[in-house]
């Protein structure tokens, strides 16, 4: 028989179950605390913590929606594209804000031993700065008609136009009954002075001349195709077009500019403002205005750039023969080059030369759907290989017709970026 060996000491027996605990008679237990059964609520209570905050949301969505339909019209007008003095706007412009005290001192209180130029809308001074950059002053006359929010307003405008063809709007100041427009000094001034001066117009040789042709396209087709606002100029012309200290163009006065929603391809006016002999013929005669009628107003100082002629000179001649329209009777005979500004001699490509004479002839077609578009001109000025399609004849008008209509023309001497004269929204 084999004994099993006996369990050691270390090892103890289960313990013997407790005995239950009697309950005093009388005594309720306890209730189970949160962490074992969780909180009980009674229907009414969970009734209400679910409908009250559901009132409340609807209420507050509700009070949204009526403060939204009930906000002043001026509010709502400032997210339409012809209004631009919307809180970002005004920070913008603000942020340009420059004192009178330090615009005084920079032009010598307005001396005018410092005025650059002179016009209808009011003087134009060069300024030094305590930098030490040189700024053009435009101080706007006491007749300007420009209200101090349609200046805010334009101002916001030209304060988002970036573009190394574009004059740089610097700064403004509002102080003192004073409206004065802060721009960057253009050493040059303007192209006509050049272009159209017995002395000048030799310092103009032919590289210089296509680099301004090309440069003013350049900063068209940002205007037109490339920028976050899509602007028609609406008064292009060369005393509009400012040259720097390396005759680089650059576009200036938007004074009757208008702005264009991004659906919109071309408004109508009643009210024909613009230089005469630049105007698109569909603008003078009917008041339509498009990126086309633009591309017109290029075509036109494109042939002027190359002949150093002005359309329809009426100082000279009042029944001179349109530019235009004997620029296309020398194409047609072939024998456009004649029309070359006789002091570049022959430091010029001659295909270089008809190619710019056909772009302009082509900018300037009677139909503004004919019109090439500006990125296509870029490209056009850019490659010999781009072909051309053949232009078809300029549309004639004479000077004595559009008085007839009424068109106010502008004859502005200012040669630096001149006082804008209307707020630029577009066209209802």
């Amino acid at each position: 028989m084999v004994r099993l060996p006996a369990p050691s000491s270390s090892t103890q027996a289960p313990a013997p179950a407790p005995a239950p605990v009697a309950v005093p008679t009388g005594l309720t237990p306890k209730p189970a605390t949160a962490s074992t059964e969780g909180r009980k609520y009674s229907v009414p209570g969970i009734v209400l913590i679910i409908l009250l905050p559901t009132v409340a949301a609807i209420n507050l969505v509700a009070c949204f929606f009526f403060w939204r339909r009930k906000r002043p019209l001026a509010k709502t007008k400032h997210s339409d594209p012809s209004y631009f003095a919307d809180e970002e706007d005004n920070e913008s412009v603000d942020s340009m804000l420059i004192d009178i005290s330090t615009l005084r001192v920079a032009t010598g209180n307005f001396a005018d031993s410092n005025k650059l130029g002179d016009g209808g809308f009011g003087a134009v001074y060069k300024g030094i700065l305590p930098d030490g950059d040189e700024i053009a002053v435009k101080r706007l006359s006491k007749s300007s008609t420009q209200g101090v929010e349609e200046l805010k307003n334009e101002l916001s405008l030209v304060a988002k136009l970036r573009h190394k063809n574009l004059v740089t709007l610097l700064g403004v100041c509002l102080e003192q009954q004073e409206r004065l427009l802060v721009y960057e000094f253009v050493p040059n001034r303007s192209l006509d002075l050049f272009l159209f001066d017995a002395e000048k117009h030799v310092e103009l040789d032919w590289e210089k001349r296509y680099k301004i042709i090309n440069g003013i396209a350049r900063g068209l087709q940002y205007l037109h195709e490339d920028s976050q606002l899509r602007v028609v100029h609406r008064d292009l012309k060369t005393s509009n077009i400012l040259l720097d200290k390396d005759m680089n163009p650059k576009i200036s006065d938007f004074g009757i500019a208008r702005l264009f929603g991004q659906d919109q391809t071309h408004g109508i006016t009643k009210h024909v403002v613009g230089t005469y002999g630049y105007m698109a013929p569909e603008y003078v005669m009917c008041g339509n205005y498009s990126v086309k009628s633009d591309s017109s107003s290029f075509g036109v100082m494109v042939l002027e750039i190359v002949t150093g002629r002005k359309n329809n000179d009426y100082n000279n001649s009042e029944k001179s023969q349109d530019l235009l329209n004997v620029m296309w009777d020398r194409w047609m005979a072939t024998t456009v080059l004649d029309m070359m500004d006789p002091c570049m001699n022959t430091s010029f490509s001659e295909s270089c030369v008809l190619r710019c004479i056909h772009i302009g002839l082509l900018c300037v077609q009677e139909n503004p759907a004919d019109r090439p578009l500006m990125s296509s001109v870029v490209m056009m000025l850019g490659s010999d290989t781009v072909p051309l399609s053949a232009p078809s004849k300029p549309a004639f008008y004479t000077k004595e017709a559009s008085d007839n209509l009424g068109i106010e023309s502008h004859h502005r001497r200012l040669h630096l970026p001149a006082g804008d004269t209307q707020q630029p929204r577009p066209t209802r």
